[in-house]
């Protein structure tokens, strides 16, 4: 394999290299770039790059560092957007209920507290805080309020909610847990049972099918696939007729691919990529958030870190923290992959930009 360091005082501090993730059938022997954590200028990174596909290098440099912007202070980080108005990243602690806000300018602080449910203590909940979140083009972010069970619409500069969905059916949802919008305004969302104590055998639960749902604009909510188990990070192709789905089950760690009519109805469906084969001992995260590159690549969150896939679900390569990564977004100037990583947060810088920022 070739070894492609960090950085080269990254090289001088590494005293082993890992060694290589075996190579899933559809890939090239991995070659694998190792940044054991360490401190540059006053900055600590983390991990390692593993490369897949030599095309991978037109994602991100081989000498690029993943930097820690935290330390280990979150129990579990989710759900950052970038917030274009005031260049600053939110993001939740779900089982803390409270969201953060970080920028390069100020650090981190605390944004909102609580972020989700906000009554008397419920023995029926296991995670009362706001989940995952999306900025919008005028300055409001969409979010998946997990404690609250509920789809809303938040306004960072008041702080004020606007619910979005709250039922389907007649029937209370689970947990939300990610949302998306598309150019039209029709909002995306997944509903798994993780806020609820005892999950799929809460006697709160309502909804029989941890579902995918549509919001339309007069407020509906439909139903887009009701199959899978458990549902999580959402995403849309650059063209808008593709949804993105992670399904995070151990027992099928998968991502789906859903094509959509006009309407907001998947046509058809397939699997676009199955992580089975990179879980094991050891090895953290599953298929959770997602976000896409304006050229259509899918930064993955999945089993080992932050897998990096073209449209047909082909590996190019996966990011690294070295802990399990809950969800993923772009931000500065599209250029820059957040990542929360369980207890912090980190960052990488890419050659290709994020959905929502120009080229």
């Amino acid at each position: 394999m070739r070894i492609h360091p960090a950085s080269l005082l990254a090289t001088a501090i590494a005293a082993a290299l890992a060694a290589c993730t075996p190579s899933p059938d559809n890939t090239q022997a991995a070659d694998t770039s190792v940044a054991d954590s360490a401190q540059a200028d006053g900055v600590e990174t983390v991990g390692q790059l593993t490369v897949f596909d030599s095309s991978f290098e037109d994602v991100i440099a081989l000498e690029a560092q993943v930097e820690k912007l935290t330390g280990d202070e979150f129990t579990w980080s989710e759900g950052p957007t970038w917030v274009n108005d005031g260049q600053y990243l939110l993001f939740t602690d779900v089982p803390e209920n409270r969201m953060y806000r970080w920028s390069q300018a100020e650090g981190l602080s605390v944004f909102l507290e609580p972020s989700g449910y906000t009554g008397p203590e419920l023995d029926t909940l296991r995670e009362a805080g706001a989940n995952g979140l999306s900025a919008e083009a005028t300055g409001t972010v969409l979010l998946a309020d997990s404690g609250s069970r509920l789809v809303a619409r938040f306004d960072p500069a008041t702080k004020e909610k606007t619910t979005l969905a709250t039922h389907f059916e007649g029937k209370r949802l689970n947990s939300p847990n990610d949302v998306i919008a598309r150019s039209d305004g029709a909002v995306f969302f997944t509903d798994p049972p993780y806020g609820l104590k005892d999950m799929n055998d809460s006697p709160v639960k309502e909804q029989a099918a941890n579902g995918v749902y549509r919001i339309d604009a007069d407020g509906s909510v439909h139903l887009v696939d009701g199959q899978l188990s458990f549902p999580n990070g959402i995403a849309l192709s650059p063209d808008e007729r593709t949804l993105y789905v992670a399904n995070s089950d151990p027992e099928r760690p998968v991502w789906m691919a859903y094509t959509l009519d006009d309407a907001g109805n998947a046509s058809d469906s397939r699997v676009l990529a199955d992580a089975s084969d990179l879980m094991g001992d050891g090895v953290h995260g599953l298929p959770d958030g997602l976000a896409v590159s304006t050229d259509g690549l899918l930064f993955a969150t999945a089993p080992g870190g932050v897998l990096v896939m073209d449209a047909n679900g082909k590996r190019l390569g996966r990011i690294e923290t070295g802990s399990a990564i809950a969800n993923t977004a772009f931000g500065d100037d599209g250029r820059t992959l957040y990542m929360t990583s369980h207890k912090f947060l980190a960052r990488v810088p890419l050659k290709v930009a994020g959905l929502g920022f120009q080229r």
